[in-house]
C-alpha cells in the first residue's frame, strides 16, 4: 500500500452516543484504504472507558485510551496524537460515519510533501429526516458540517474543519498540538475554532505548508433534534464569536478573520438575497432563512465583541501543549 500510514482518532465523552461511536469505528474499519489503527480517546468518563475497553478487547487495530489532559476535545485530540503510530493522523467525530473512500482521498493528497493538512466534506444527517426550512446552508458550520461558501473540489484553504480532518505528524512537531481552553468541553457552551488557531499557527511555523480540502473525502454527521432549533443556532453563533475573539487575540485579526471577511461580505449577503427572492416567490422558508442569516451574524458579532473585551481584560485564556509522543 503506497502513501502514508494513517491513524484515526475519535474523541468520545458520553455513553449517550454509544451506538454512534460503534458506527463511527465500524466506518473506519470498512475503509477501502485501511487505517493503521483507530484510537478512541475517552474524555474523563470511567464508565465509558471501561465499556469501550470491553467492547474492543479482541478487536485488532482499535485502542481505547483515557484523555491524559484536562477535560475537553482539544486535550483528547492531543492524547490521540501522542499515542498514534501513523505518519498522518485523521480525526473523525464520534457521531459521524465516513464514506468508504474517506482515507483513500486523504492519503492521495499527501503525495505532495508540502501538504501538511487535508480536510473533507461533512454532510448533515438531520434527526427530523430533512433540513429545517428556515436553516440556511451558509450556517451549516453551526452543526459541524460543510457550509455553503466553501470552494468545491480539491482546494487550498486557510484552515480545515476539525471533525473531518487530517494532519501530518510532523505538523504537530513543528507547531504543537491543539490549544486547550478554546474548544468544546462536553455539553458546555459550544465553543470552537481550535482547528483554525492550529492551522494558522502551523502556517506561521512552516510558511511553505499547504492545507487542503478535498470534497471527495466525505463523512455524514448526525444532527440531533436539539440542534435543529433556533435557540441552539443562536447560541452556537454567539459561541463562535467568542471563539473567534480568542483566535484573533492569539494570531492577530488579519489572519484570524481573513476567511470570515469574505464570508460576511460576499457569501452571507448572497444568502439573504436568495432567501428574500424565495419569499417573494412564495417558496417555503425563504424569509426564515434570510432572517436566520441576519440573526446569526448579529449573534456572532455580539460574541466577538464580548470575547474581545474579556480577552483584553484577562489576557488569552488558552495554552498550546507540545506533543510528547512515541517515535519508531
Amino acid at each position: 500500500m503506497s502513501g502514508p500510514d494513517i491513524s484515526v482518532v475519535i474523541c468520545v465523552y458520553t455513553e449517550d452516543r454509544w451506538e454512534d461511536i460503534l458506527a463511527a469505528v465500524a466506518s473506519v474499519r470498512a475503509q477501502s484504504r485501511p487505517a493503521l489503527e483507530t484510537l478512541l480517546v475517552v474524555d474523563h468518563n470511567q464508565a465509558l472507558l471501561d465499556r469501550l475497553t470491553r467492547e474492543y478487547k479482541e478487536a485488532n487495530g482499535v485502542r481505547v485510551l483515557a484523555n491524559a489532559g484536562p477535560r475537553g476535545l482539544s486535550a483528547g485530540r492531543n492524547t490521540g496524537i501522542a499515542a498514534a503510530h501513523g505518519d498522518v493522523i485523521a480525526f473523525l467525530d464520534d457521531d459521524a460515519v465516513a464514506e468508504r473512500d474517506w482515507l483513500r482521498h486523504f492519503a492521495s493528497a499527501y503525495a505532495d510533501p508540502r501538504v501538511m493538512a487535508v480536510g473533507g466534506r461533512t454532510v448533515p444527517i438531520w434527526a427530523s429526516g430533512r433540513r429545517p426550512v428556515w436553516f440556511p446552508e451558509e450556517f451549516d458550520w453551526v452543526v459541524g458540517c460543510t457550509y455553503r461558501g466553501l470552494p468545491p473540489g480539491l482546494v487550498r484553504v486557510r484552515n480545515v474543519l476539525g471533525g473531518n480532518a487530517s494532519f501530518r505528524r510532523s505538523a504537530f512537531d513543528a507547531a504543537g498540538g491543539f490549544a486547550t481552553g478554546i474548544g468544546r468541553d462536553g455539553d458546555k457552551r459550544p465553543l470552537g475554532c481550535e482547528e483554525t488557531e492550529l492551522c494558522i499557527r502551523l502556517t506561521r511555523a512552516l510558511p511553505e505548508a499547504i492545507l487542503l480540502i478535498d470534497d471527495r473525502a466525505v463523512i455524514h454527521h448526525r444532527v440531533p433534534s436539539g440542534r435543529e432549533r433556533f435557540g441552539y443556532f443562536r447560541t452556537r453563533a454567539y459561541a463562535e464569536g467568542l471563539s473567534k475573539a480568542l483566535v484573533a487575540r492569539s494570531v492577530g485579526a488579519d489572519k484570524g478573520l481573513e476567511s470570515e471577511r469574505r464570508y460576511t461580505t460576499r457569501v452571507l449577503p448572497a444568502g439573504v438575497a436568495r432567501g428574500l427572492r424565495d419569499a417573494l416567490l412564495a417558496r417555503p422558508g425563504g424569509a426564515g432563512r434570510a432572517g436566520a442569516i441576519v440573526a446569526g451574524v448579529c449573534a456572532a458579532a455580539g460574541g466577538y465583541v464580548v470575547g474581545s473585551v474579556r480577552a483584553r481584560r484577562s489576557g488569552t485564556t488558552f495554552s498550546v501543549a507540545r506533543i510528547e509522543g512515541r517515535r519508531t
